[in-house]
């Protein structure tokens, strides 16, 4: 293999281009084709997937130009390693062989466009721009997610399929609201991406059934959901999982909810489902967090009833506050820990003109006898702004500024607890109080 020096561009406008082809020749010609643009540079070359990786690794260029067939290392292997390894880089395939399943297979492991050769130049150029632009945001946020108070790099999740690395911490945090509007699916994905560390492997799990919104709040969409897992949840194994999550730009993990309403009732055929898949694949990740509406059933019965930890989120309002401790009461004749449960405050008025409107902290604390652990004000033309791009709020650049750090803030609490000072005790799901109670009173069963 061979590499030449990494090109510095004014402003990040030289896109840097490492080339992955066993076939000497291919290389030249692209990078002939490549020599007649300014804003690009060839920084490196390969000829097999092995060597790709490494280069990968050591260059970090903006795209990466991969072949699929090549010999030692497939450009499938090779790409899933790079989105792995270096999640700045974004992967071009490029095959002779351009059917279906090669493209399937391509997106799964993390590829971001695919060409069919022979490409023509212009067909080259506009890919190789379109995706660097496409990519060069997300870029942005790993970086920015990896200067967190760790200070640590931040790597993609691997594989759940990896097979030697099945003892993950397995941490379910589910967020709730019994009051429609309150934010819970704008805080499960920036909880989800702020939990995102150095060796760390987060999980997103869209447990809306009817109207989830993480694919809109994320831009993403997904073929396979949840639904296909819960048709066959007594024969549920890692690779069928890994080939239903979807990976998000981020690098997160996603288990997309149901595309329509209908679905759902598919899913709750089986009350249990959701909350047994999450079981069964805990031991995969650190982090699972579950996104979940408003209505009160027996599937999310069976998610409180196995989460380590159950954010509620309350609004600033006299319905907001009254249905949380509503909901506190029913956890309290279930049995939960008081440490199983934390109170956030979302949509808190920045404005001193509507801050007299809302209720304050310290009383919403003395009603609910719990203490208000993180306060989110409420911006917005942030969170509008974020799920337009299908970025982050917790991606923004200025860490100082709010509500980025709020929620930064609610992701290191949650890290804390469940990861550093929380006993073994006070970290496992509490299935064993169920009593009846809690479905009696909300559901409407007996026990």
């Amino acid at each position: 293999m061979n590499k030449s020096g990494s090109a510095q561009g004014t402003d990040g406008e030289i896109i840097t281009i490492l080339l992955v082809d066993d076939i000497p020749e291919a290389r030249e010609n692209i990078k002939k084709m490549i020599a007649f643009e300014p804003d690009m540079k060839v920084v490196g070359s390969a000829g097999t997937g092995r060597e790709g990786v490494a280069l990968a690794k050591e260059l970090k260029p903006n795209i990466v130009i991969m072949d699929i067939n090549m010999p030692d290392m497939d450009g499938i292997q090779a790409t899933a390693l790079i989105t792995q390894a270096v999640p700045t880089t974004a992967v071009i395939m490029m095959s002779v062989q351009s059917d279906q399943d090669y493209l399937q297979r391509a997106m799964l492991v993390g590829a971001r466009f695919f060409l069919s050769k022979p490409v023509s130049m212009d067909d080259l150029y506009n890919t190789i721009r379109s995706v660097y632009v496409q990519h060069k945001q997300l870029a942005e946020q790993y970086r920015t997610m990896a200067s967190a108070s760790s200070g640590v790099a931040v790597k993609a999740p691997s594989q759940v399929a990896s097979g030697d690395d099945d003892n993950r911490a397995g941490h379910i945090i589910v967020v709730y609201s019994p009051q429609g509007g309150a934010g819970c699916t704008t805080i499960a994905t920036n909880l989800a991406s702020g939990l995102m560390r150095e060796g760390i492997r987060a999980l997103l799990v869209d447990a809306d059934l009817q109207f989830g919104d993480v694919g809109v709040f994320l831009n993403i969409q997904a073929q396979s959901t949840i639904v296909d897992l819960a048709r066959s949840v007594g024969d549920l194994d890692t690779e069928l999982f890994d080939n239903i999550v979807v990976t998000h730009d981020s690098g997160l993990k996603v288990l997309m909810g149901p595309t329509r309403p209908a679905e759902a009732f598919v899913v709750q055929e089986n009350p249990s489902a959701v909350a047994t898949i999450i079981q069964k694949i805990a031991n995969h990740y650190d982090f699972i967090i579950v996104d979940t509406g408003r209505h009160m059933d027996e599937t999310l019965g069976a998610l409180f009833d196995v989460a380590s930890k159950i954010v509620l989120v309350a609004t600033p309002t006299l319905a907001g506050v009254k249905n949380v401790r509503f909901v506190m009461d029913e956890f309290d004749q279930l049995g939960y820990s008081t440490d199983k449960t934390m109170i956030v405050l979302n949509r808190v008025p920045l404005d001193r003109n509507l801050q007299k409107f809302a209720i304050p902290s310290e009383k919403i604390s003395k009603f609910l006898k719990r203490p208000v652990e993180v306060e989110i004000p409420s911006d917005e033309l942030t969170a509008l702004t974020a799920m337009s791009k299908g970025v982050l709020i917790v991606a923004q650049r200025d860490r100082s500024r709010s509500p980025v750090k709020e929620f930064m803030q609610l992701a290191d609490l949650i890290y804390t607890k469940m990861m550093g000072t929380e006993t073994e005790a006070e970290a496992k799901p509490q299935t064993e109080k169920t009593g009846g109670l809690f479905r009696t009173n909300i559901f409407g069963r007996t026990s």
